[in-house]
């Protein structure tokens, strides 16, 4: 059985290179998804949201797998995070942030597959963000990306030329919140070496 992996067969959207700007046209993609806000860093909200979009997308996996015979490698964790105030996130004020944390699915999974592996991981654990996850397609549509590779906390100066230096000079606008995907496992990986995929949402001026 050939296992899908969203990293390898969508290489556009997931492995852009280290440093280098790129526009994307990012298709609708099917997610589930935990909505919160805080600092991750110190949040337990944050932290019930990743514990619980895991736990459901192992049990969505391994359903189908037995179900309908495809196998696939769980998907990265993403984010999405918002502010009244872009600035924040060049300036790193944590707590003004607002986040959807999620985790995109095939597209041969169905709602019903989700609600009943919801169903089962409610019977083996006690998650507290069970009850706020949701299973639902996201569009992007044309997006700037770029690769970062060290601490998240040293992202503000990729994201100061990306608002203030590409995307002027592009003639491009905000159009969503800005994008975050972690191709690295921050408990396995010494900070300098973090992967992190930066992406904002954009519209012609």
């Amino acid at each position: 059985m050939t296992k899908s992996d969203i990293k390898r067969d969508r290489k556009d959207l997931y492995a852009p290179r280290a440093g280098r700007f790129e526009l994307v046209e990012v298709p609708e993609l099917p997610y589930l998804m935990v909505d919160g806000e805080g600092d991750p860093n110190t949040s337990t909200a944050y932290q019930d949201a990743v514990t619980a979009l895991y736990s459901v997308s192992y049990a969505v996996k391994f359903a189908s797998k037995r179900q309908l015979g495809r196998d696939y490698v769980v998907a990265p964790l993403e984010g999405l995070w918002s502010a009244d105030d872009p600035s924040v996130f060049v300036t790193r004020d944590k707590h003004e942030w607002r986040w959807t944390m999620m985790v995109t699915q095939p597209e041969w999974i169905t709602p019903a597959m989700v609600e009943e592996a919801i169903e089962l991981t409610a019977a083996k654990k006690q998650l507290p963000a069970l009850d706020r996850l949701r299973f639902e397609r996201y569009a992007e549509g044309l997006s700037v990306q770029v690769l970062h590779v060290g601490s998240y906390d040293d992202e503000g100066p990729v994201l100061a030329r990306l608002h203030d230096e590409f995307m002027p000079a592009n003639g491009l606008a905000f159009n969503g919140p800005h994008h975050e995907i972690y191709l690295s496992d921050p408990r396995k990986t010494e900070p300098a070496k973090l992967r992190t995929l930066l992406r904002q949402p954009v519209s012609r001026r």
